[in-house]
């Protein structure tokens, strides 16, 4: 009875608050206010920004457009109660996204005309179904991209039912525009309205009719998750982790102590490597589903035994979950000069989340043209630059200093002085007897976890990077952004859940050991909307990995030739791909 009140009582406060027309929430947000729209209700969130456990930059990739579903997937019921105290109003019937300011959306204030001449204000910042990408009014500064192949039906990849109606755009003269002179930089942007035309042909029409539908069967998936049991997690699945992370540290301290260094190194990166999957576990709240708990057990497994930030982690990887594949907002794929897993880095980017230009520069044209053969000499040392990102977020404050996480940071920093304690002096310095078996210990320990970083790539590399507007659904948009990895259940523990990246992007907070029972429902989902549900072998995952950092070196090679002819004097035919 008492939840029955307590429901009564915040549905009549919900109907007290004003109804918002687009044209007055437009205006707030060309005001500076940071507002977003959830479950009907109009947030405005100014206040919560600075205390956001998952960072700032997350919350203004939602401002102007509905964050039901990113709100819902991200967060527990408890943060989601709490977010009831920032409404100040409702919308009726459904709402058309806005692009966010920090993604280049642009705002009228309130003293720019009247509500009558207005009344249609979000074409202004949505993608319609006819609208070209190339449209800036339309979508961030930056034109949008796709890293696709070119073919209708890719290997791996479950085909769909009867194709359905897809938006097509002005890029329909794509061929015309490949008859004309290129200067390289035009090249790249037929390649980029070549490779949208075909995501749009690919998957389901962003009309608000499909993409309603696609969002209505999702929740209904949501909840028949729920009503199985799949976002309950067995602890007995942790007991055996714990047995398994215990006789690795136990092998790695015994072969250490008899002097032998290369195995003991092993066992010391198999141990790291098997441990950052429950550490991603808990910075989603998938263990005890109670924040402090979770954030705590995941700081101990990060910072205190592996000396990687998860304050860092969360910050990024929401942002990740949220603007998945993007080559301008998604940190996990913004690796120039070393990597560029979309053509578009080629232009040079400016990136929001670190807020600085990636410029495509004298090394990225020397190591972008051969990335292919530096993916895996890179992936066996990339722990070596999550300890860099880590002391920058902490030294530099980038998480939230008051609100419920305000104190995580200095728990980081007791953690980190715990980690350089035990590995960099007890067993570096105190253990091993020579500084070429120190270096040894050290670089093998970290190379073992290399097969980690392949793994958190090869889910989402080979993937489309395409920007589709803001009409496109978040289900639509995980699924069409992310892969999944296919392998026999005995080798669940190798992956770590982490092969299941197509159905964790869907359901964040879903426990791991969940996940392929979660499959089958996920795959009858992808066949019923008509989306292609993505699943390769891990060699076949590879290869794609690898075939699509050798197309990018190849538009590369492509530009650079432009580039020489023109600055001859010649010209740019016959250079396209």
């Amino acid at each position: 009875m008492a939840g029955t009140g307590r429901d009564r009582q915040e549905g009549q406060s919900s109907r007290q608050l004003p109804v918002f027309s687009p044209r007055e929430v437009e205006a707030l947000i060309a005001d500076g206010r940071s507002i977003i729209i959830v479950d009907q209700h109009v947030l405005k969130v100014d206040a919560w920004l600075k205390y956001h456990p998952g960072g700032d930059k997350a919350i203004h990739h939602m401002v102007g457009r509905d964050a039901t579903d990113e709100v819902n997937s991200l967060h527990s019921a408890e943060a989601r109660q709490m977010m009831s105290r920032y409404r100040i109003g409702k919308i009726e019937g459904r709402w058309k996204n806005f692009v966010p300011p920090i993604q280049g959306g642009v705002y009228r204030p309130a003293s720019v005309g009247d509500e009558k001449e207005h009344s249609d204000v979000q074409a202004r910042f949505t993608t319609k179904d006819t609208s070209s990408p190339s449209d800036a009014s339309s979508r961030s500064p930056s034109p949008p991209a796709v890293f696709d192949t070119t073919s209708e039906t890719r290997p791996g990849l479950r085909a769909r039912g009867p194709t359905m109606a897809a938006s097509v755009t002005s890029v329909s003269s794509v061929d015309e525009l490949e008859e004309e002179p290129s200067d390289g930089m035009t090249h790249l942007d037929v390649l980029t309205r070549k490779h949208i035309k075909l995501d749009l042909e690919k998957y389901p029409s962003l009309d608000p009719s499909t993409q309603d539908t696609v969002v209505k069967k999702y929740r209904l998936l949501h909840d028949k998750m729920v009503a199985e049991g799949l976002f309950e997690c067995n602890y007995y699945d942790y007991a055996r982790e714990c047995v398994r992370y215990t006789s690795l540290f136990t092998c790695m301290l015994l072969f250490l102590r008899w002097g032998w260094y290369t195995i003991s190194a092993c066992f010391l990166g198999a141990f790291w490597h098997q441990l950052v999957f429950a550490a991603h576990d808990s910075g989603h709240m998938g263990i005890t589903h109670k924040f402090h708990v979770d954030t705590v057990i995941g700081i101990i497994i990060a910072d205190f035994i592996g000396g990687l930030s998860l304050g860092w982690w969360k910050r990024s990887h929401n942002v990740h979950h949220i603007v998945t594949n993007s080559p301008e907002h998604d940190p996990d794929i913004e690796y120039i000069p070393l990597f560029a897993v979309s053509h578009r880095f080629l232009q040079s980017l400016r990136s929001t989340y670190h807020e600085k230009l990636m410029p495509y520069d004298a090394m990225a044209k020397i190591l972008v043209p051969v990335q292919q053969y530096l993916y895996y000499p890179v992936m066996l040392l990339a722990r070596f630059n999550l300890y860099r990102l880590s002391w920058e977020y902490l030294l530099l404050g980038q998480g939230p200093k008051k609100g419920p996480a305000w104190w995580h940071r200095y728990l980081e920093f007791a953690g980190q002085v715990f980690f350089w304690t035990w590995f960099g002096y007890g067993v570096m310095y105190k253990s091993i007897d020579t500084n070429w078996h120190r270096f040894v210990f050290l670089m093998v320990s970290h190379m073992v976890t290399s097969p980690l970083h392949v793994q958190i790539t090869l889910s989402h590399f080979a993937m489309s990077t395409a920007d589709l507007g803001q009409d496109e659904s978040f289900p639509q948009k995980m699924l069409r952004t992310t892969m999944d990895v296919d392998c026999p259940e005995w080798l669940d523990w190798f992956h770590g859940g982490l092969q299941f990246q197509a159905i964790h992007h869907l359901f964040p907070r879903m426990p791991r050991h969940n996940l392929r029972h979660a499959q089958k429902l996920v795959q009858e989902f992808c066949d019923d909307v008509g989306i292609p549900y993505a699943l390769y072998g891990f060699v076949d995952g590879n290869k794609e990995v690898i075939g699509r950092l050798a197309d990018v070196a190849r538009q590369a090679a492509i530009l650079a030739k432009c580039q020489g002819v023109m600055a001859t004097g010649g010209h740019g035919n016959g250079h396209h791909a």
